[in-house]
């Protein structure tokens, strides 16, 4: 008897066990349960049809009848389904042939075998309930900004969990660089999709997708949330430098102003969660030269020449604003890139009296390597002033070679003119 009763105090600790940790609502326990029920039952019967199982999650309690059918004496063909009168009499001394009889079931009798099946049968339905759940949860919000627990930081990856205590990944391929994670602190980042295979969901986190600074933006941005003002491209090098083009649909509304805030107040909070990244916001354009001119601000563009078929652009500054197209470590003129899908070529302009003194680089066959001479013409330069007046970055970068063979190439050329 000792036995029977702590088995069916483990059938419902099982159930309160289920209750108070599952964050399943209460119709679908109980129809999980009873079905789990019915699976054990029908191991043991051959049939769980004449079963009625009633169970009550939020006591953590259970009742399990079976119904036969008195059958007379000797007639009994399925001891499941029917009983004999003789024995329907005991139960009860005035049942009568075809009268239905309803017993209590004693799980517990069934021994630990059944009820360690209807454990793992439980935990098995109600784990992929909670996978269904979090996917569904889930699948529709990528895009979207979550804030959560940082519960466990690892070397490739940081768990996070959500007030539900669902468990949420961050790798480190969408973390911003230097973001340093303590576990305890709270971390936002956007949703950037929800794998499901095999049914184990695993919801994806990104800190460095521009769809995380866009979601910032619409935060801090009644006008933006409104619809007065578009967010219409994004490009970033998420914890160093980001450009972001906004449009108008209302006149009196300055785009940019109104995204930067008096002070910088609107965006100094998104710099902050940004790990200081820095924020040029500009006004959106359909005129490609204008949009490309816009982009690589600060620099004061001097002309533009367009290729539209290759999507590449040819810019050409006073030497004094090369420097600031480019940026410090190439970064202003890569984001512009970015932004405006073109690929950006800066020169320094050539005085008209200049370009008569122009010579070929084939020229300088004696001194420079035939190979260096063609990766430079391979990128479209021909001439000494025309890679005098290129940025030495743009050298180094598109004509793939060593700063050191650039830096002599360019000392050649320059001692030509000096002579």
């Amino acid at each position: 008897m000792a036995t029977k009763k702590t088995e069916t105090v483990s059938m419902i600790d099982t159930f309160r066990e289920f209750k108070e940790m599952k964050n399943i609502d209460r119709t679908t326990l109980v129809s999980v349960l009873e079905e789990s029920f019915r699976n054990v039952l029908a191991k043991i019967y051959g049939s769980d049809e004449n079963f009625d199982v009633i169970v009550n999650p939020d006591k953590g309690d259970f009742e399990i009848y079976r119904n036969r059918i008195v059958v007379d004496d000797g007639e009994v063909a399925d001891e499941n389904k029917e009983i004999s009168l003789s024995e329907a009499q005991k139960i009860e001394d005035d049942y009568e042939i075809g009268e239905e009889v309803s017993e209590t079931v004693d799980f517990a009798k069934f021994g630990r075998r059944a009820i360690l099946n209807l454990r793992q049968t439980l935990a098995s339905k109600i784990l992929e309930l909670e996978h269904d759940s979090l996917y569904n949860k889930y699948k529709d919000r990528v895009g979207q900004i979550v804030a959560g627990e940082v519960y466990q930081v690892w070397k490739r990856e940081v768990l996070v969990v959500d007030d539900e205590n669902n468990e949420l990944i961050l790798p480190k391929s969408e973390q911003i660089p230097n973001d340093q994670y303590h576990k305890g602190e709270t971390l936002r980042a956007v949703i950037l999709r929800v794998d499901n295979e095999n049914n184990n969901p695993k919801i994806i986190l990104s800190r460095t997708n521009p769809m995380f600074l866009e979601r910032l933006l619409e935060s801090e941005v009644p006008e933006i949330n409104d619809g007065l003002i578009s967010i219409k491209k994004i490009a970033r090098m998420p914890g160093e430098r980001a450009k972001i083009a906004v449009e108008s649909y209302d006149d009196r509304i300055d785009p940019v102003g109104a995204c930067v805030g008096v002070k910088g107040s609107r965006v100094h909070g998104i710099v902050r969660e940004l790990n200081n990244e820095n924020i040029d916001v500009i006004n959106y354009t359909a005129n490609t030269k204008l949009f490309i001119q816009r982009a690589l601000s600060p620099a004061k563009v001097s002309s533009i020449n367009i290729n539209e078929e290759e999507h590449k652009a040819e810019v050409f500054l006073q030497p004094e604003e090369v420097s600031l197209a480019i940026g410090k470590g190439g970064l202003n003129i890569k984001l512009a890139s970015m932004l405006t899908e073109y690929t950006i070529d800066v020169f320094r302009e050539i005085a008209d009296n200049d370009a008569d003194e122009d010579i070929y680089l084939d020229e300088f066959a004696d001194e420079v390597d035939q190979w260096v001479i063609d990766s430079i013409k391979a990128i479209g330069l021909d001439t000494a002033k025309q890679v005098l007046n290129a940025p030495r970055e743009m050298l180094i970068e598109r004509a793939d070679l060593e700063e050191e063979t650039v830096d002599q190439l360019l000392e050649v050329l320059k001692a030509e003119f000096e002579n």
